[in-house]
This record gives structure tokens, sequence and C-alpha cells, in this order.
């Protein structure tokens, strides 16, 4: 197999799209230029709810909300089957109670609450503190309340908002709106940070339990493009396994080797990054010459020979999707591949293993030194795959693409990859 590494970097890699969902016109209880403001007063954990409410679905939290804010609110982020309606006037001030029962609504964990007995209820309330009647913890309020704590929906710092019968605080409100988000499997995914003790079995778990995507009906449209020389490549991917990071704090980093990804952990840890880390299953696709010899078989990868004596072979490989704490940390990652995980020579020392000589790495927001191109992305359920190209070739790929499946689902976007990447789609070998 002396041209394997060759064909592997004959790909036209492309890598995950990070999904944003479209702005939400909801009544805006906060100006606009007042958001950072807000989510500043916040606790550490609502700050971040907040920070994704705000970019994936433009829901500001303000300083106050009123009953029906808040049902909007849930209503647009999590999309229940059965819609949180309101009784009564939908202008009062948000009540702290009623903010757990409808969020525990909007995330499905209604007649959780209803198995509740009233000694359930009691135990699980015994911190809460409430010093009610034996009688009060029977009815339904007492046994939301307690599905609420059993399942982390209400949190002890939230405790006195309940037991004070008080309006929702800002933090209570988007960290309600933050667990529904989880609860519905719309929020971050992530196996954990950079800095965590497990984090490497946890990413060798992954890898381990990942295989070749299959999707027929979806490989069948994006064979045809590689057949025609529409595209070099594409990417399979999954996106049950998109992490949906900020994009604003978020990069992309794709790779074929697993020991390259243990090592590039353990560099942003020796780099002082602390980072959620997302592992993202990825099958890369590209032509196989007959004249590079015989393909062989491997776990890592899979031929199917086509008319005119060439392969089609389908490579086992991720993506790690990376959200930094901040954005200086963002853009120190640059700086850190190029220094120790972008090869200049053969044999160069002092660089981790498995060091391609055209890193792949992105980021949906622009970065100094980051090039703009575009992804030209075929959607079939919860399956994608996507080729990367040059903003000019865009145009071309797309009507390709439309022509060999017509009713599919085609997006194109643009986002900013790093600069030897980017040579690498002119052309250049390094």
């Amino acid at each position: 197999m002396k041209h394997r590494s060759k064909a592997v970097i004959a790909l036209s890699l492309a890598a995950a799209l990070v999904w944003t969902a479209p702005a939400v016109a909801l009544p805006q209880h906060a100006a606009a230029a007042s958001t950072t403001a807000a989510i500043s007063v916040l606790s550490p954990q609502a700050q971040e709810y907040a920070a994704y409410l705000q970019e994936k679905y433009s829901v500001s939290v303000g300083d106050s909300w009123t009953r029906g804010q808040f049902a909007d609110a849930l209503n647009a982020i999590a999309a229940p089957e059965k819609a949180v309606v309101l009784t009564g006037d939908a202008s009062e001030p948000l009540k702290a109670i009623e903010a757990v029962a409808l969020a525990l609504k909007a995330a499905d964990l209604e007649e959780l609450a209803y198995t509740y007995p009233a000694t359930k209820a009691k135990t699980a309330l015994a911190w809460v503190k409430l010093g009610w009647t034996s009688e009060q913890y029977a009815a339904d309020q007492a046994k939301i309340l307690a599905a609420a704590v059993n399942t982390g929906f209400l949190v002890s710092s939230y405790y006195p908002e309940i037991r004070n019968d008080a309006t929702a605080s800002p933090s209570l409100a988007a960290v309600l709106l933050g667990k529904t988000l989880e609860a519905k499997g719309l929020y971050k995914r992530y196996i954990g940070y950079t800095t965590d003790a497990d984090i490497l079995i946890k990413l060798g778990d992954a890898y381990r339990t990942s295989d070749i995507i299959q999707a027929p009906e979806l490989r069948k449209v994006v064979d045809e493009a590689l057949k025609q020389n529409l595209v070099t490549g594409y990417n399979l991917k999954d996106s049950r396994y998109d992490a949906n990071f900020l994009d604003s704090l978020s990069i992309v980093y794709g790779h074929s080797d697993f020991k390259h990804a243990l090592q590039l952990v353990g560099l942003l840890r020796s780099e002082n990054i602390k980072a959620k880390v997302q592992f993202e299953p990825k099958t890369s696709a590209f032509i196989y010459l007959k004249e590079w010899g015989d393909p062989g078989e491997s776990e890592l990868y899979e031929v199917v020979q086509i008319e005119n004596g060439n392969y089609i072979e389908y490579a086992k490989e991720y993506d790690l999707a990376l959200e930094f704490a901040s954005e200086y940390d963002k853009a120190r990652f640059d700086r850190i591949i190029l220094t120790y995980a972008k090869k200049n020579e053969d044999k160069q020392p002092g660089l981790i293993y498995g060091s391609w000589w055209q890193p792949l790495y992105y980021s949906l927001t622009e970065l100094s030194n980051y090039k703009e191109i575009s992804n030209n992305k075929i959607s079939a359920g919860k399956y994608y795959a996507q080729s990367f190209s040059l903003k000019e070739q865009s145009a071309g790929v797309t009507e390709g693409f439309k022509k060999i499946a017509p009713s599919a689902n085609i997006v194109t976007y643009d986002f900013w990859v790093d600069g030897p990447f980017y040579n690498y789609l002119q052309g250049e070998s390094k």
C-alpha cells in the first residue's frame, strides 16, 4: 500500500456543517444593543445558554420576561409536537414556578411529573424547604417541581425564587430554556473538554465505535459526481453527531489518523487551551487510480471498482469540533497548528504524529490568515455529503449536483479555511 498516503493527500476534503437555526421573530423584551450587557450579569451557566440562544435563535435574554414571551421562546426553540399554550394574561410577569412548569412541558417531561405520589414529591423537594403542608405535596405544582429537581432542570441556586414565589430571574429563564434544548437534543454535543482527565479514553471509545458511513442513496449521487470529475472527493457525515457549537467560538479540524487526534488534544492541553471536544465520524470518498496498484482491504477503508477500471475508495476519517473558551484561544489555534502540526519538509522534527503538508481546519466566522471558500452540501435525511471548492467553482459544482439529482436538497455556503488547505485547493502540493 505504498500509494495509500498519496491517495489520501489527493482528497478534496470537506468538513462538517455546524448547524445554525434560522432567526426567529419573537417579541424582544431587550434591545439588541443591551444583549451583551444583559448576558454579563447572568450566572456563568446562564451566560453560556444565553449566548447560544442569541447566536442560534436570535432569542435575547433580557432583565425581565412576561409569561407570553417565555412561552413563545419555548415554542420557537424546542418546536414541541404540542405547543405550550397559556391561559390567562400573557403580558403578566413570569413567575419562577410557572417558568419551571412550562419548560418541563416543552421538554416532554410533563407525564413523568404526574407519576409522583405526594411522598415522593415531598422527598424530592425537601432541600427546597417550601414549608408546605403535606396536602400541598399532592398537587400538580409540587409534582412538577419535584420532577424538575430530580431531572436537573431546577438547580439549588434557584430554590429561593421558588420558595418566595418570586418572578423568574433572567438567569433562571436562560437556564430553563437551555435545559429544554438539551432535553430535545438541540444543544451542544460534546464528549468532554481537552482538559478532562479521561478525554483520551472518551476519544478512543468514540473512534473505535465509529464505522464507515454507508448512506447508499446519497452515495449514488455523489459517486456519480466523482465519476464525472465534477468533484475530486467528498465527505459523508451523520448530522446526529454535529456539535452544534457556537460559530463565534468554534473550529472544525479534520484528519484520517486517530493517533494524530490523541496527540492534537495533548498538544492543546500543553498550550493551556481548554475547549469542548466533539468527535464527528466522517467518511471520505475519492478516486483511487488503477495505476496505483491493488488497493487491498482494510478496516479503515472500502473500495468499489468503477467502469473505467479505477476505484472509489471510502476511507474512515473524523472531524474534531472544538469550542474554545474565548475568541482569543480560537485565534491561537492557527498559530499552534502551523508550529506543531504543519509539515514543511520531509522527516521534519518537532511535529505531532501524522502531520499533513496541508492540514484542514475551518471556521464559520472570519479569522485573520484564513481564506474564504465554499462548501457544497447535499442532505438526505440524517446524512449529508459535502465537498469543498474555491468560491468561483462553487456554482459549477452545484449545477452539476442538480443535473445528477434534480430533487436533491443542495445547499452552498461560504466559510473560512486555513491557508495551507486553501493553497491545496489552488493546486499546490505543499
